[in-house]
C-alpha cells in the first residue's frame, strides 16, 4: 500500500483552529519519518502536544526505537477539542507528526498511560485515528495497539482497549516488542498468533485477551482474577527494568518546539527510582531499585544540552534528586559551567531532610522562581503513618535556608484524606504553614517580607496499586469539601494561599487506580457521553460519568470507598512491581502503628523484594551520608559504582 500524505487536508484546517503550531512537524531536532521497509511505530501521547511533547518518557522511547535497526519511531499527540472536531466534520484521521501520515497506518501505535485522568482520550485517540476501541473488533491490518507507563501496574480498566500493555520501563522492552511485531508480519502470522508471541517472548508484557477475567469468589480463592488461557501465558507479569540505566548516555537527543509547552527546559534525568518508601506514593515503589548516573555523565549532558538546544534553564529531574550522592559536586560543576549564562538550574522534588544551607546556595543560581517542598501532612503522628520520615525541624531548617539564600515564595504541598487522617491532622496544615511563614519572614531582611509568599496546595488522597495504601478506601467529595473548609477556616494568615484539587476528578482517579475489567465499560459510556480532556477542569463533565455509571447498574463510590484487609486479592494481583506483597501487608501493617521504615539506600534493606526478584542491585555512585551523618549501615543489595568508594563499601560488608 502506498504511504499516505494527510498534508494536503491538513493544512487548510490549522487557520482555523487555535495554536496551530501544535500540529507542525520540523521543529529543531526532530528525526526523519520512518524509512520505507521499516517497520513503523507511533508514539502517542494522549493529550495536547504542549503537555506531551514536554513528557520525558515520549522522547525516551522514541529515541530508543529510532536508534535500533529495522524500524522507525514517529510522534502523535490528540488534538485539541476544536482541531479534533474539525477533523471529524472533515473526515480527516489522527496522523503522526514527523510524516503526517495516519495513524491507522502504522504497523505498531503506542499510546502512554500519565495518569488516570487520560482514560477517555485514550477512547478519542482510536477513534479519531479510525481504530476500532476494543482489540476484539480489530481486523488483521490494524496497529498492534500498545500500551504503557504509571497505569499499566493497574490495567484492567484500560485492558479491553489494548492488544498489549508493556509493564516496566520501555528502553529495551518496546524496541523488542516492535522488532517481534515486524518480524512476524513479515513472516505471515495472524494477529492472534503475534499477540501470542509477545507474551512469551517479552518480558513484561501483558496481553490481557489471554486471560480469562475470573468473578470475586473465584479470584479471592485462585489467588488472581486473570486467569491465563494457555499453559505458555504467564500467570504473573513481572515489570522490566533497564538494566543499563546508570551506565546510559544521561544526554537525549531533544526536540525545541516552535510553540510553548509545559516544562519547556533542557531536562537531564540523574537518577531513577527512590526508596523513601512514602506509603501512598506508586512511584517510589515502581521504580526500585534506585540507579544513580555519575556526576561525569550528567554535568556533560547538561553542557552538550544547552549548546545543542539554546535553553536557558535545565532541570535536573528524577523522583528525589536531592538524594543523589554527587547531588553536590553535580551542582558545583554545572553552576560553574553556567556562571555568567543566565542559565537557571532547577532541582524538582527537594527533599525537606536533605535541603540546607549548602544545597539552598548550590540549587540558588541565578534566576529563583518558587521553590516547593512536600510535608504531605500537618502533623508528625501523620507523616509516620504515611512513612514521609522528615520533621518540622526539617521543614523550618529547609525554609530557612531557602529564604536566606533568596527565595522569596514557597508552596508547601499536603494531602487531604491520607488513611487515619483526623481534624487534628488538617488544623495541623493550618498551624505548620503559618509557623513556616514566619520562619521565612525571619529569615529575610525586614524591607523585603512584604514579597514573602507561602502557599498551601491539598491533593486528595487517591489509593493507587502497588502500593501499602492499595487496600485503603478514598473519601468522599464531599467529605473531602468538607476538610478544606476545615482548613480555609483554621488558616488565620492572609499571606498563607490555600488551593486544592477537585475532589470530583480525584474520585474518577481512585474508581480508575482500583477497579477491575469491569470498569473499562463505564469508561467507555462516559467516552460515548461526551467525556475528554477530564484533566483539564474546564473541561470535565462530571454528568458524563454518572449517567454512565447510572445506565451501567454500577456503583463508582463502592469501588473507591471500598476498605480491604492486606489478605484481599486485588484486581491487579497478576502484576508485579517486583515489590513483594508480603511487604505492602507489613507496610500497611506498620503505618497503622505509626512505625516508619528507613530507606534503603542510607540504612540496612527494607526486605521489599525488588533487588532479588529483579536480580539487580541498587546503583550508587558513592556511599550516601546518612541522616544523622554516620555512616550507612551495610546492605547487601547496594553496590557502590564509582571505584572509590566501592572498596570502602566492600569493607563493610
Amino acid at each position: 500500500m502506498a504511504r499516505r500524505d494527510l498534508w494536503p487536508r491538513v493544512e487548510p484546517l490549522l487557520a482555523r483552529v487555535e495554536r496551530p503550531a501544535r500540529y507542525l512537524n520540523h521543529e529543531w531536532g526532530c528525526a526523519a519519518p520512518v524509512a520505507e521497509g521499516d517497520t513503523a511505530f507511533c508514539m502517542i501521547y494522549p493529550d495536547t502536544y504542549e503537555l506531551g511533547q514536554a513528557n520525558q518518557a515520549v522522547r525516551i522511547l522514541v529515541n530508543a526505537v529510532n536508534a535500533a535497526e529495522g524500524m522507525g519511531a514517529e510522534r502523535a499527540f490528540l488534538p485539541a477539542v476544536d482541531m479534533a472536531d474539525l477533523m471529524r466534520e472533515e473526515g480527516v484521521p489522527l496522523f503522526s507528526l514527523e510524516s503526517c501520515r495516519p495513524v491507522a497506518d502504522f504497523d505498531v501505535v503506542g499510546i502512554t498511560l500519565p495518569h488516570e485522568l487520560a482514560a477517555t482520550n485514550v477512547l478519542e485517540t482510536l477513534d479519531l485515528a479510525g481504530i476500532p476501541l476494543r482489540t476484539a473488533d480489530r481486523a488483521e491490518d490494524d496497529p498492534i495497539v500498545l500500551g504503557g507507563g504509571p497505569c499499566a501496574y493497574n490495567p484492567e480498566p484500560y485492558a479491553p482497549f489494548f492488544d498489549v500493555i508493556l509493564v516496566g520501563e520501555g528502553e529495551e522492552q518496546l524496541p523488542e516488542t516492535v522488532a517481534l511485531v515486524g518480524d512476524l508480519r513479515a513472516s505471515g502470522a495472524s494477529r492472534a498468533e503475534i499477540l501470542r508471541e509477545i507474551a512469551r517472548e517479552v518480558g513484561g508484557a501483558y496481553v490481557p485477551s489471554l486471560y480469562r477475567w475470573r468473578d470475586e469468589s473465584e479470584a479471592q480463592k485462585a489467588g488472581s482474577w486473570a486467569e491465563p488461557l494457555f499453559e505458555d501465558v504467564p500467570a504473573m507479569v513481572h515489570k522490566r527494568v533497564f538494566e543499563g540505566f546508570a551506565e546510559s548516555d544521561a544526554l537525549e537527543p531533544m526536540i525545541v518546539p516552535y510553540t510553548e509547552v509545559v516544562h519547556d527546559r533542557l531536562n537531564v534525568e540523574i537518577l531513577r527510582g527512590c526508596a523513601r518508601g512514602c506509603r501512598f506514593c506508586q512511584a517510589g515503589m515502581m521504580y526500585r531499585p534506585v540507579r544513580e548516573r555519575s556526576a561525569d555523565n550528567i554535568v556533560a549532558a547538561v553542557r552538550e544540552g544547552l549548546a545543542a538546544t539554546g535553553y536557558d534553564e535545565v532541570s535536573l529531574t528524577s523522583l528525589s534528586s536531592t538524594d543523589h550522592s554527587q547531588i553536590a559536586e553535580i551542582l558545583t560543576r554545572v553552576n560553574a559551567d553556567c556562571a555568567g549564562l543566565g542559565v537557571r538550574i532547577s532541582v524538582p522534588s527537594q527533599r525537606l531532610d536533605s535541603f540546607g544551607v549548602e544545597m539552598a546556595e548550590l540549587v540558588a543560581g541565578q534566576k529563583k522562581g518558587g521553590l516547593t517542598f512536600a510535608p504531605e501532612a500537618g502533623t508528625q503522628r501523620l507523616r509516620d503513618v504515611i512513612n514521609k520520615n522528615v520533621t518540622e525541624d526539617d521543614l523550618f531548617s529547609a525554609i530557612d535556608a531557602a529564604f536566606a539564600a533568596g527565595w522569596r515564595r514557597c508552596k508547601l504541598y499536603f494531602m487531604v484524606g491520607l488513611p487515619t487522617e483526623t481534624d487534628d491532622d488538617i488544623k495541623g496544615i493550618a498551624s505548620l504553614a503559618q509557623r513556616a511563614y514566619d520562619r521565612a519572614k525571619a529569615a529575610v531582611p525586614a524591607d523585603q517580607r512584604g514579597s514573602i509568599r507561602m502557599s498551601v496546595s491539598c491533593a486528595v488522597f487517591v489509593p493507587k496499586a502497588q502500593t501499602p495504601f492499595q487496600w485503603d478506601g478514598q473519601i468522599s467529595p464531599e467529605e473531602t469539601l468538607r476538610r478544606v473548609g476545615l482548613l480555609r477556616r483554621s488558616v488565620k494568615y492572609k499571606a498563607v494561599d490555600v488551593h486544592y484539587h477537585d475532589p470530583k476528578t480525584s474520585f474518577v482517579e481512585a474508581v480508575m487506580s482500583r477497579g477491575g475489567r469491569e470498569v473499562a465499560d463505564w469508561v467507555e459510556e462516559a467516552w460515548r457521553r461526551g467525556a475528554r480532556f477530564d484533566a483539564w477542569t474546564e473541561l470535565f463533565d462530571e454528568g458524563a460519568w454518572a449517567g454512565a455509571a447510572e445506565a451501567l447498574g454500577i456503583s463508582p463510590a463502592e469501588i473507591a470507598r471500598a476498605e480491604y484487609g492486606t489478605d484481599y486479592v486485588l484486581p491487579w494481583a497478576h502484576i508485579t512491581a517486583a515489590v513483594s506483597p508480603k511487604f505492602l501487608a507489613r507496610e500497611r501493617e506498620r503505618a497503622a502503628s505509626g512505625i516508619t521504615t528507613p530507606d534503603c539506600t542510607f540504612e540496612n534493606c527494607s526486605a521489599c523484594g525488588a533487588c532479588p526478584t529483579l536480580g539487580m542491585d541498587i546503583g550508587l555512585q558513592k556511599l550516601r551520608e546518612a541522616k544523622e551523618g554516620g555512616e550507612p549501615a551495610k546492605n547487601p543489595y547496594r553496590v557502590i559504582l564509582g571505584s572509590e568508594a566501592n572498596v570502602e563499601e566492600e569493607a563493610m560488608l
